[in-house]
């Protein structure tokens, strides 16, 4: 029987959990069909989840179909949970995307189907609520052509010359011989050139057999490793408190007792919504959870690339602690970022300050929920902050020194723009220059280190570090030097682009779609322009606007609309990413933030002269260091 990973991803409201529910249904894993409005889905086991009717945390089932055994993992829907998401989207090798028949496609929608393509992830497509729907199959599949891909295709009877034209070779070949191969066919579904749709009313089971006949016949296993290899998806705890590491296997095996990350694993947990079972071995194809490990995190892999999510929290909430002792806070609330890495929680001892970085204020609530039943700690928000970032617009070789007395490192780093690639890393020094040892203790703190820029100290993107040289002393230079030295060398790099207007302010922006009646087209699109918004002029049409926003200024608007258009209105908005600062001037202004200053991040240098370290201001490394620019001149 082959082992598939698949899961089921959905905009808020169309039939994601339902679904679930149908196939388990369908296939004998349920006795008796749950359902999200009456609390008692099969896959919404937590309190929170019952209590508001929605998804909130990925969770897991089996189920068999024909020669298929299927691990579902079951996804949230809602824009502020989709970095959890985003994660399981990292281990599947199928999706089902559910689409509600009679709605437009949203943009979350379509911001879910990016994610599947930046994964590729292939993906089946479950139209579900046709009941409800006056459109017709093959309008809606028109739609799905035109606003996914346009090999979105029927597939409960497959047209054979219609799957033949998304692929040149199979083209030709249908042209010669009148046939695909169902082999064919399972290619093309594997490399994402065909997505096969399936049309149904799950919660009255109408074309679940057909689906999960689709789902047998349509998937294959992926080649295994030859080696143990596996990615961590996510973290949780169980009601005893105890820490689950969720994996899934691509090669190899496990067992209790086996060491893994540096670590020795105790139990396997298989889960099938709120229960599991102990396992004595997991094998490739699997999804399990293992207790007894403490630094694993999500996106973190065993001999196969490590991921980093696409979606970044955009709004930070300094929390308050309404007269519990921050010892009691913060403890729980680092307890739930380790389970959604995403929060990311700073405590500033100086500013004596406590924050919480999130996608929204729905993700915000069921944290402070969480904080209250998990904890007992009613804490409050304020109003929230919107989350920056830094990058750079032009090249520099940044130079760190460090040598007080009996130390000695040298380091260059060259620093270059790497548009919409987050920070990577590289070296380019040869060994005649800098051993192999103090090559890998400098890569190592460059990618250890929480970079942060020098306009507002927010955190540094899109920037391509790579090691170009620097110096040791045979003597002198210590395990922790190089770490100085490299530190020190990023920030003198980036404040001589400071200084040079080469630094630039990063703001998060939506997508917006808004729809009003007519005689309000042109009071939004001035209000568009107020909130420094663009429009897009070739998707808006008629009453339908369509484009991108800050999100500094977008985030209140859905109120303002509600007024306006007296409750009439509908906005819809998605994480777009990260674009330049719309008002960078004025948010410098109100930051003051002192680079200088900064003594966790300082830019300047270390120098010894008779016999004692002394500080040099970044502004003079460039006369006072020991080693020649390798690629970048001071004019």
């Amino acid at each position: 029987m082959k082992e598939i990973v698949t899961g089921i991803i959905a905009n808020v409201d169309a039939g994601k959990t339902t679904l679930s529910e149908a196939l388990l249904y369908e296939t004998g894993a349920l006795r008796n069909l749950g359902r999200v409005d009456k609390g008692d889905a099969h896959l919404d086991t937590a309190s929170l989840e019952k209590q508001r009717g929605i998804t909130i945390f990925s969770h897991q089932t089996k189920l068999t179909t024909g020669n298929t055994s299927l691990n579902l993992l079951d996804t949230p829907g809602h824009l502020d949970f989709i970095e959890e998401t985003e994660a399981v989207l990292a281990v599947l090798d199928y999706a089902i995307m559910v689409i509600a028949a009679p709605d437009k496609l949203s943009q979350q929608t379509k911001t879910l189907w990016k994610l599947l393509a930046h994964y590729q992830v292939p993906t089946f497509i479950f139209v579900n609520k046709i009941d409800a729907s006056t459109e017709s199959q093959a309008s809606i599949l028109a739609r799905l052509k035109a606003e996914l891909a346009e090999g979105c295709l029927a597939f409960s009877q497959p047209d054979l010359e219609e799957i033949a034209l998304q692929d040149e070779a199979t083209l030709s070949q249908f042209l010669e011989t009148g046939t695909v191969s169902d082999s064919q066919i399972l290619d093309l579904i594997a490399k994402r050139q065909v997505f096969p749709v399936y049309f149904g009313a799950a919660l009255k089971l109408r074309g679940i057999k057909d689906f999960l006949a689709g789902l047998d016949q349509w998937t294959k296993v992926n080649q295994a490793q030859s080696d143990l290899s596996l990615r961590v998806f996510k973290i949780s705890h169980d009601t005893q408190g105890q820490r689950l590491t969720w994996v899934r296997m691509y090669g190899g095996s496990l067992q209790p007792k086996d060491v893994l990350f540096g670590e020795k694993l105790n139990q396997i947990r298989v889960y099938d919504g709120a229960k599991f079972e102990l396992r004595p071995k997991l094998t490739t194809g699997q999804v399990a959870a293992l207790t007894g490990l403490t630094k694993t995190y999500p996106g973190q892999a065993l001999r196969i690339e490590n991921t980093q999510p696409v979606m970044k929290p955009v709004l930070s909430y300094q929390v308050d602690l309404k007269g519990h002792d921050i010892h009691e806070v913060l403890p729980a609330l680092k307890l739930l970022e380790d389970e959604h890495p995403q929060i990311q929680v700073s405590w500033s001892s100086q500013l004596q300050r406590l924050a919480v970085q999130v996608m929204g204020e729905i993700q915000l609530e069921v944290l402070q929920a969480l904080l209250k039943e998990r904890f007992n700690l009613e804490v409050g928000f304020d109003q929230g902050s919107i989350l920056y970032q830094e990058t750079i617009t032009a090249p520099v070789e940044g130079v760190g020194h460090f040598e007080p007395l009996r130390h000695y490192a040298e380091a260059h780093i060259y620093l270059e723009p790497n548009p919409n690639a987050g920070l990577s890393f590289a070296s380019d020094c040869s060994l005649e220059l800098l051993a192999s040892n103090y090559q890998s203790q400098i890569m190592t703190a460059l990618k250890q280190k929480e970079h942060k820029g020098v306009l507002i100290g927010a955190a540094l993107t899109d920037v391509k570090l790579t090691l170009v040289g620097g110096k040791a002393h045979l003597k002198h230079t210590e395990g922790g030097d190089f770490r100085e030295a490299t530190s020190r060398a990023v920030r003198q790099g980036l404040m001589e682009l400071r200084q040079r207007g080469n630094c630039q302010l990063l703001e998060p922006w939506y997508d917006f779609v808004i729809e009003v009646n007519q005689d309000l087209i042109g009071k939004v699109m001035t209000d568009i322009s107020r909130l420094a918004g663009k429009l897009d002029s070739t998707k808006s049409k008629g009453n339908i606007l369509v484009g991108k926003a800050p999100v500094a200024t977008m985030r209140s608007y859905p109120t303002s609309l509600r007024s306006l258009s007296h409750g009439e209105g509908l906005i819809e908005l998605s994480f777009a990413g990260y674009y330049p600062c719309h008002n960078q001037a004025e948010v410098l202004a109100a930051s003051d933030y002192q680079p200088e200053s900064d003594t966790d991040n300082t830019p300047q240098s270390v120098f010894c002269s008779h016999g004692a370290g002394h500080t040099v201001n970044w502004q003079a490394v460039p006369q006072t260091m020991h080693c020649p620019y390798y690629r970048w001149q001071v004019d």
